[in-house]
């Protein structure tokens, strides 16, 4: 609809406003009292007596009878208004002054009609709010990206495969949390706002409290407060929050997500594995998802992937090598293996100014990632790769960690955690010589962990999800900003000039 008649029929609606008021009724009430959700009201017997709520999605009258779809969180229902079961008054209110896109309370009895679909006959109905603007045509749905992105409100209000991918991120949480209690685990609060950003390789927000009058990060990672508490006497630990990274965004990366981490006492990442396995058929099962599913991949092709338990487990150097033909062990300078990876003609953005982490990191996304399609477990990565996970006992040249990744995508993290304070502090020391060497995305030392670990720490072996790139992954969507309510965008032409003008008065 053009902005000329949006705004023309905004006026309309702003005077039935104002008549609607003049006929003493509030426009906006308190409350109204509901028995039933709406979808619920369909399995109902004919005859009960039912007091529902919702949207008008559609509206039509015939003489003296009219007909409207309520819509709420649950679905849609039709409701049926005859003049002679709720007066003439009421029936001409409805008639004249309400619109698309109010809301109604309706008491009345269910009944079918002759067309035989299950609807409310109204004995008495409730006027319970004005909408001033029109909703996009039914018909059409919302189909404008930008406008899915800004409107959140209009793409589940108008597209029911939203609602859906967002009903199952709920439930996939709800049975998340659920899964976690079951195995005797805590549910935690750590900081958002730390002294040092760590716990990753990612360039952290940074802001200023003006009551302290100290700089402060965003968090990248839950990871260094959760293995505080472990050393707190604490031995089962998760937290579901936001993390923020001030990087790229892409269809796999966003600069707010939502971030799974939980940690044991006494575990290596063995026991991490099971744990995953475990986690996956417990979810699948509760939620009713076919293990065998057909998702896009990030070529854009469609894929079988099969989720069914135990995932096929693969040696991350033994993968690179056979995809490249390079022994990434026998590495330990940035520069020489820059010029094996150019001999390989393999190329990638930023690899001339990479460090060796950053180089095999990058050189196993471009060519080995994108081919695991079916959920993987890669274990065995070089120490340099992860500077918080604990040297494998057998060589000291890899840690014990492993990744999930599906569809290729990276969607679990987990290692046996370095707990031994000397070799950590001598990691963080060697993250900061590749900062000063040029390296834009290090560990961040952090000198409190350090003073934890050494009052002492049994094994531990901590774990990562991304939630947002699950629920992408399992509701065969590509991009996580499809699957997060309000996504960060850059801000419209009227925001930039409202912003801006609120600077020049100040």
């Amino acid at each position: 609809m053009a902005e000329n008649n949006l705004q023309d029929e905004r006026q309309v609606r702003l005077k039935k406003l104002e008549k609607i008021k003049e006929e003493g009724i509030i426009p906006y009430p308190e409350k109204f009292t509901k028995t039933h959700f709406l979808l619920e009201s369909k399995s109902l017997k004919e005859g009960t007596e039912v007091s529902v709520a919702g949207r008008i999605m559609t509206k039509r009258e015939m003489g003296k009878i009219a007909f409207c779809h309520l819509q709420d969180w649950s679905g849609k229902m039709q409701i049926v208004f005859k003049l002679n079961e709720i007066g003439r008054d009421n029936f001409k209110f409805l008639e004249k002054k309400v619109d698309m896109g109010d809301f109604l309370g309706i008491k009345g009895k269910i009944f079918t009609t002759q067309k035989g679909e299950i609807s409310v006959l109204a004995d008495e109905y409730t006027f319970l709010g004005k909408a001033l603007r029109p909703l996009p045509e039914k018909f059409h749905g919302v189909k404008d990206q930008d406008t899915i992105y800004r409107q959140r409100y209009l793409d589940l209000l108008m597209n029911e495969d939203s609602k859906k991918t967002f009903k199952f991120r709920s439930n996939f949480i709800k049975n998340l949390r659920e899964f976690y209690y079951l195995e005797g685990f805590d549910e935690v609060e750590t900081p958002t706002f730390l002294h040092q950003a760590t716990g990753a390789t990612a360039t952290p927000y940074k802001t200023h409290n003006n009551a302290l009058d100290i700089d402060i990060y965003l968090r990248i990672s839950h990871e260094l407060p959760l293995k505080e508490l472990i050393i707190g006497g604490m031995e089962k630990v998760f937290e579901l929050g936001k993390a923020f990274r001030n990087e790229g965004v892409d269809p796999s990366h966003l600069p707010e997500h939502t971030h799974l981490e939980h940690y044991c006492a006494y575990w290596n990442f063995e026991d991490n594995i099971i744990f995953t396995e475990k986690m996956i058929d417990y979810l699948f099962d509760k939620l009713d998802i076919d293990r065998k599913m057909e998702l896009i991949g990030r070529d854009e092709k469609t894929h079988q992937v099969d989720f069914s338990t135990p995932f096929k487990r693969v040696n991350f150097i033994e993968l690179i090598k056979t995809d490249t033909g390079l022994d990434i062990t026998k590495y330990t300078d940035n520069k020489k293996l820059l010029t094996d990876i150019k001999k390989a003609e393999i190329e990638f953005d930023g690899m001339n100014d990479m460090s060796l982490a950053g180089l095999v990191d990058n050189l196993y996304k471009k060519v080995s990632r994108p081919k695991i399609i079916n959920p993987t477990i890669l274990y065995h990565y070089p120490k340099y790769l992860q500077p918080l996970a604990r040297v494998n006992d057998q060589d000291e040249n890899i840690v014990d960690q492993f990744q999930l990744v599906v569809n290729g995508w990276e969607i679990i993290k987990a290692y046996s955690e370095l707990v031994d304070p000397i070799d950590q502090k001598e990691r963080f020391n060697d993250q900061l010589k590749a900062k000063a060497a040029g390296e834009e995305e290090v560990m961040e030392s952090d000198d409190e962990f350090i003073t934890a670990l050494e009052h002492g720490a049994p094994p531990i072996s901590g774990w990562g999800m991304g939630i947002d790139r699950v629920v992408a992954l399992l509701t065969g969507h590509t991009n996580l900003r499809d699957v997060v309510l309000f996504p960060l965008l850059r801000p419209t032409e009227h925001e930039n000039t409202k912003t801006q003008k609120t600077k020049l008065n100040k």
